[in-house]
């Protein structure tokens, strides 16, 4: 009998443990793209750290639950429902290649529970396929292709040629560079595509076929290996010579620093100069950051931060975790991140964080950004009455 009130006793204990807590659940490409993610965790872990010694959110613990999706829709999924399920989390978060972001989005529609994506950047997650449950902190692939598209325009080339992975971000940033660029400078011919798969870039085909159509530009939405290979290739052959280049993300230092000594000049890319960025939020970040880690941050280490913030700042506002009080603090929430001040807003669910636009250097054998910009995401997005038609299905 008393074994059994010990047992009780401490089933009790476990319960008001668990109430104290909140549970943040996080799934992402992990194995697949540690370039960028593990950065990212370790910008989420900072966060977590900085919340709960200031005494936690509304007077509860934060506690990160993560799991690795296999950079698979269906595996994120399962993930998705077992954090919900079993383990009880508030919420979710997460996410990097936009097809999983995408199966995330409708899961969270599908289950009616709150959704941060936090990296993943096709449009489609707060437009076409946008829903009540799902927000995103990351500047979109419109939002970054339409801050590049004005440099684009200025180089005043007629003939360009893309290359972008097969997959639903690489699609839908040509697809917006080709819209905009169009609008921007109507004499334009879009003269070659290339869309190697995901991971797999034959680049020495890639860069032929580029230079076979012989172009007078190239918007390239490569990144990671691919974009180490096509860079490569590119400078052994010539492709870059007199030619403007546009690159979307190349600016990140996960996929300029390992280019060392093959950095393009003079490349116009999306990025994080963190080396140059003076500003009072930056620097406070900067240094907790190298505090805690002895590294310097990257972009996923700015992306991984600044979501769990928004989460606390959402839950502080809600003064809950409960999904529809979430959805309603989130709408017009203003966060400060290592960019400075965003806005979750309320038409389309889109946070209003910006972007640097510079230009790449081989400084020494190191890739840098040079005459770099902030450029501010409120610039850059639709109209409430664009978005509501872009969400007609919602």
């Amino acid at each position: 009998m008393l074994g059994a009130m010990t047992l009780l006793g401490l089933a009790s204990l476990g319960a008001a443990h668990a109430q104290g807590v909140i549970k943040i659940g996080e799934i992402n490409s992990y194995k697949a793209q540690p370039a960028f993610l593990e950065p990212y965790k370790k910008g989420m872990e900072l966060a977590v750290e900085e919340i709960n010694a200031s005494g936690g959110i509304n007077g509860k613990k934060v506690e990160l639950i993560v799991r690795d999706d296999n950079a698979n829709p269906g595996d994120a999924v399962r993930a998705a429902e077992e954090l919900v399920s079993r383990e009880k989390v508030d919420v979710l978060t997460g996410s990097f290649l936009s097809h999983i972001g995408l199966a995330l989005t409708d899961f969270a529609k599908q289950k009616k529970f709150f959704f941060l994506a936090a990296e993943p950047l096709t449009d489609k997650i707060v437009w076409q396929n946008g829903n009540h449950y799902t927000f995103r902190l990351r500047a979109s692939t419109y939002m970054q292709v339409a801050m590049l598209v004005p440099d684009a325009a200025a180089m005043k080339k007629k003939r360009w040629a893309i290359v972008y992975p097969n997959y639903e971000y690489g699609q839908s940033a040509a697809a917006s560079f080709k819209k905009l660029l169009k609008e921007a400078q109507p004499d334009v011919e879009f003269v070659a595509e290339q869309a190697p798969p995901l991971g797999k870039v034959d680049a020495g085909s890639v860069v032929q076929a580029l230079a076979d159509a012989k172009p007078d530009a190239i918007f390239n939405v490569l990144f990671g290996a691919d974009l180490s290979k096509f860079v490569r290739e590119g400078n052994t052959r010539g492709l870059f010579q007199s030619r403007e280049v546009v690159s979307l993300l190349t600016g990140e230092p996960e996929y300029l620093d390992p280019l060392k000594d093959e950095t393009p000049n003079g490349w116009v890319v999306t990025g994080y100069p963190w080396y140059g960025i003076q500003t009072p939020e930056h620097k406070a970040f900067f240094l907790a950051y190298h505090g805690k880690y002895k590294d310097y941050p990257r972009l996923g280490s700015v992306v991984g931060y600044s979501a769990i913030m928004s989460l606390a700042e959402g839950m502080k506002k809600a003064k809950s975790t409960d999904t529809e009080k979430m959805i309603a603090a989130f709408r017009g929430l203003k966060v400060t991140t290592p960019f400075g001040p965003v806005v979750y807003r309320p038409e389309d669910h889109q946070s209003t964080m910006g972007a640097y636009v510079g230009r790449t250097k081989n400084d020494g054998g190191k890739g840098v950004m040079v005459d770099y910009r902030y450029m501010d995401g409120t610039k850059f997005q639709p109209s409430a009455a664009e978005v509501k038609k872009l969400r007609a299905a919602e």
